[in-house]
């Protein structure tokens, strides 16, 4: 988004020269779901096995699967098909995902991000007179639809790990969805903030009524086309999906909203491949191993730098009533800032950028965050510099900021100790705002993810050097995901399994879970209640009314633009605890812990 009056320019140098004579201290970001009360919720334990998930039915769901002899990974199979359902506005089968998996050995990272197709180039987001399109415009325009990978990524990891039959995974959401389910206040509200979904004729009969007004709170929900189309994935598998008549309506849909461009085409659809990635696994206060995505994801990598940073810094939260104090505070801002400068400096998909110093693990070296860890001093920092902590200097320019918005998060841990960390995306609150029906003409469908806006609109900077995370063909779009697995460093013992949705905001509020539950001592339920605070580039940011004044004025004198709001993380964790485990789900939304 451009942020000073925009006159029109014949170049991309040009394009990139403007951005950069914009560029001032980002605005508030926009968040990426709205805030729908707070829940107060009981902790919950089990000797067996454990699921967390952002829905009741859901997480009931992944249950039935534990309870039938199933893996962690057929009831994550089984979560995420139920969210398609009934969280629509953050994940389904029209987006992608990224999973580590432990099978009792060795973390596996499966990568189902959605990819660019092979028609998109560089000034995908650009107009004919070089101006980058409007976020909002972008957002519901078919050019933001990605590649969707996640029920092709489930596919291949349940080759490898599932125990019950794969069309044995679909039969709750199809349940649901041939049946219906009571509408919940949380969707409810979500749809009464998205007045631009009922542009799309298809969604607007299947979520609002005559008169244009969502359905109320407990209205029976059916939607028979998704079912039709979760009955073929059932049983044909993904490519019910990548290929045939659903794979060539989505590709009729978004075309439709394109014009006169058409992106997409079948042979993307059917050429998409989700990837097996080594995790990465950083060591962490000297007795933690936390394994995180690898790029085209920046979660772990930028968690670290924080984490790493502040253990450098050696500063005591000195927590009051569960609030960090501001010393604290000013130095996780002062951290964060210069991890997301490392972030819109260096990382984008590995197969089209190269790691500094050929390895992501140099942005996580000790000598590297003690030298990150020195810039910080008493006051805020002016603008927080990128690193370059490769062997040569980084030969591409930064990225600006951008909104990115919102997922659903999947924990759980089965019978055997195996254990899922899924996080799972359309991107933008029911994502590009089209509905496929799989070309079924019946009522319903689902919705397309909107994740090719998690690209650099502007492909240069103002030095005309190419942007890492830039639109390419064939390109995974950088993502905050970050699902997270923690184990002992010694014994290998798992630890936990936790992430959130958020956007941006994911990598803090994951973050913060981590810290209140290992090195501040805090249960999983009691962390994920925490207050919230989260600072990009710009201000920071802290959860209304979760802070004290002295607090928030301490940290104007030292120079932050504090900024209260309403943070709605939704954090799923899980953690051993004795012999069994114990979980805890995000008050702020209305997830769901069970286990036996």
């Amino acid at each position: 988004m451009f942020c000073c009056p925009r006159p029109r320019w014949p170049s991309l140098l040009a394009v990139a020269t403007l951005l950069a004579a914009c560029a001032q201290p980002p605005a508030t970001p926009v968040q990426p779901e709205a805030a729908s009360g707070w829940q107060d919720k009981a902790e919950v334990t089990a000797h067996r096995f454990m699921v967390a998930a952002a829905h009741p039915l859901a997480t009931q769901a992944g249950l039935q699967m534990l309870q039938a002899g199933g893996s962690a990974l057929d009831a994550a199979v089984a979560v995420q098909m139920v969210l398609a359902l009934v969280e629509p506005q953050s994940s389904g089968i029209g987006g992608g995902a990224f999973m580590l998996h432990w099978n009792g050995q060795r973390v596996q990272a499966y990568d189902g991000r959605e990819t660019a197709p092979a028609a998109a180039t560089e000034r995908l987001f650009l107009q004919a007179d070089g101006q980058a399109m409007p976020f909002a415009a972008a957002v519901g325009s078919g050019r933001a639809v990605g590649v969707p990978g996640a029920v092709r990524m489930l596919e291949a990891a349940h080759q490898a790990h599932g125990r019950l039959p794969w069309a044995r995974l679909f039969e709750p959401a199809l349940a649901l969805a041939r049946d219906g389910f009571a509408l919940s206040p949380r969707l409810h509200a979500m749809l009464r903030a998205e007045p631009g979904l009922k542009q799309d004729a298809r969604a607007a009969a299947l979520y609002f009524d005559a008169s244009g007004q969502p359905w109320p709170v407990g209205h029976r929900l059916r939607n028979p086309a998704l079912a039709q189309v979760l009955a073929a994935v059932a049983s044909q598998g993904s490519a019910a999906l990548h290929a045939g008549p659903v794979a060539a309506d989505i590709v009729a849909r978004v075309n439709g909203q394109a014009s006169p461009f058409e992106p997409l085409s079948l042979a993307d659809l059917m050429g998409y491949r989700s990837i097996e990635r080594a995790a990465l696994c950083t060591e962490w206060l000297a007795v933690y191993r936390v394994c995180g995505m690898p790029p085209p994801a920046s979660g772990h990598l930028a968690i670290m730098q924080i984490l790493g940073v502040l253990q450098q810094a050696q500063v005591e939260p000195g927590l009051t009533a569960g609030v960090p104090g501001e010393a604290w505070l000013h130095h996780y801002a002062e951290a964060a800032r210069l991890a997301f400068a490392d972030r819109a400096q260096h990382v984008a998909d590995p197969a089209f950028v190269q790691p500094p110093g050929d390895d992501w693990n140099t942005l996580l070296g000790s000598t590297y965050l003690q030298q990150r860890a020195a810039l910080i001093g008493p006051q805020r920092m002016r603008m927080a510099p990128a690193g370059a902590p490769g062997a040569l200097p980084p030969a591409q320019g930064r990225q600006l900021e951008q909104p990115e918005a919102g997922t659903s998060h999947i924990s759980i841990v089965d019978g055997d100790g195996r254990a899922v960390a899924l996080t799972t995306s359309i991107e933008a609150a029911f994502g590009a705002r089209i509905m496929s029906d799989g070309g079924s003409g019946l009522p319903g469908g689902f919705l397309l993810n909107n994740q090719l806006t998690d690209f650099s609109f502007a492909p240069a900077d103002a030095q005309g050097r190419p942007v890492a995370n830039r639109v390419q063909p064939g390109k995974r779009p950088r993502s905050s995901m970050s699902p997270t697995l923690v184990f002992d460093r010694v014994s290998g013992r798992l630890l936990m399994s936790l992430g959130s949705p958020g956007g941006a905001l994911i990598i803090h509020f994951t973050a913060k879970t981590l810290l209140g539950t290992l090195p501040w001592g805090l249960s999983p339920q009691q962390a994920v209640a925490l207050a919230n605070f989260a600072a990009l580039g710009g201000p920071l940011l802290l959860e209304t009314a979760r802070f004290p004044a002295g607090t928030v004025a301490a940290l104007k004198a030292r120079g932050h633009e504090v900024v209260e709001l309403a943070l709605p993380s939704g954090v799923q964790a899980i953690q051993r605890h004795g012999e069994g485990w114990r979980g805890g789900a995000d008050p702020r939304r209305e997830g769901l812990v069970l286990g036996q």
